[in-house]
């Protein structure tokens, strides 16, 4: 009888030290990693631009758009572009690359277009020797993806998700073993949900403009369905639209889209806030893979190493742990390659940021 008492009592010592243990130790941050492609920091952080939404060469319906997009400052012409960035994101996070406020980002490869840009923010350093196109070919360097992948406490739970169909291959889902969903892929396995079913039906019977690239609510709603039956600790979702509208010159749909894709991110967001498995614990990490041209007023569609201006970027951080600095209005200087390393700091703050080459930008509270 002694002994069983003795024995219940340990027992019982060591399930309450267990719980105590379990109590303080904090679950490990889930981060999700996003690029609206091409879109330019101008918009981001002034809304509209007048030199654009009354030129009828770029702005079709202007009065319409106007009504939707135009305010007298540019504080309430971001806000209403993408609400939910400067409404919600700015009391639970950051936003850098307000040039006229003195804070910069910029790309460092000289190539200022899409596969270059991606290379560089998924790797932390420029490749212009070897990625010095936008062709399908398996990225010779390793991702911040692949990296987190390949270790043990992570293996499987990295998911990838684009628009553009070079995806796969800037990732290299052959020797990374991510699962790349990108281009007009469906959703694949044996546990497909409805949802994802009727993605799968729907995205073969609406045609997209563009060859290459699906239209955004395909990847964001395929992230998402993956995210609440799989739960990935780290997922990466490149949003298309904003650049190819750029391109073919349609100012309208341009400023729609940026305005779409500010809906599927707080969307997502607020998934990840009723979810137990990422409540709380989740951080979002926004940037884009290349800036466009202002001057003259045309190079808005382009982007590359003639257009001046192409390779400004911007970033923004928000969610669990991250310093409330809302928009940073003093001179910085941040780059592209930072956004790796600062990525794998905040996914665990064990891991070293020296797996990648880049240096982490601090992001989170001491």
């Amino acid at each position: 009888m002694k002994k069983s008492i003795v024995l219940t009592s340990l027992l019982a010592v060591f399930c309450l030290g267990t719980q105590a243990q379990q109590k303080t130790e904090s679950p490990k941050t889930k981060v999700v990693l996003i690029t609206l492609d091409g879109l330019r920091w101008q918009e981001l952080f002034t809304g509209a631009d007048p030199a654009l939404i009354e030129n009828k060469d770029f702005s079709h319906d202007i009065e319409e758009l106007k009504t939707k997009f135009w305010r007298n400052t540019a504080a309430e012409r971001r806000a209403v572009l993408m609400p939910f960035l400067w409404n919600k994101v700015t009391q639970m996070g950051q936003l850098h690359g307000n040039r006229n406020e003195g804070s910069n980002v910029n790309l460092t490869n000289s190539m200022w277009f899409s596969y270059p840009g991606y290379n560089e923010i998924l790797t932390g350093a420029a490749d212009d020797k070897r990625i010095d196109s936008n062709d399908k070919f398996n990225n010779p360097n390793t991702t911040v993806l692949e990296k987190i992948n390949n270790m043990p406490q992570y293996k499987g739970k990295v998911a990838a998700f684009g628009s553009w169909d070079v995806f796969p291959y800037i990732i290299n889902e052959e020797r990374s073993g991510i699962p790349v969903n990108a281009g007009f892929e469906s959703a694949t396995g044996n546990t497909l949900s409805p949802n994802e079913i009727f993605l799968n039906e729907l995205q073969t019977q609406i045609p997209s403009p563009f060859g290459s690239v699906r239209l955004d609510a395909f990847t964001s709603h395929y992230a998402l369905e993956y995210m609440k039956k799989e739960h990935p600790e780290l997922v990466f979702i490149s949003y298309g639209e904003t650049d190819d509208f750029a391109h073919e010159g349609n100012y309208n749909a341009y400023l729609t889209s940026a305005n779409n894709t500010d809906a599927l991110i707080q969307q997502l967001w607020n998934f990840t806030q009723s979810d137990s498995f990422y409540k709380d614990n989740t951080v979002f990490i926004l940037t884009t893979d290349h800036g466009r041209g202002t001057q003259p007023v045309e190079t808005w569609k382009h982007h590359g190493s003639k257009i001046a201006g192409a390779d400004q970027a911007w970033f923004v951080v928000f969610g669990n742990n991250v310093s409330v600095l809302g928009e940073v209005t003093k001179p910085e200087q941040l780059y592209s390659t930072q956004i790796a390393p600062t990525v794998l700091q905040v996914l665990d703050n064990k891991l070293k940021d020296s797996e990648m080459k880049g240096k982490a930008i601090k992001v989170l509270k001491d």
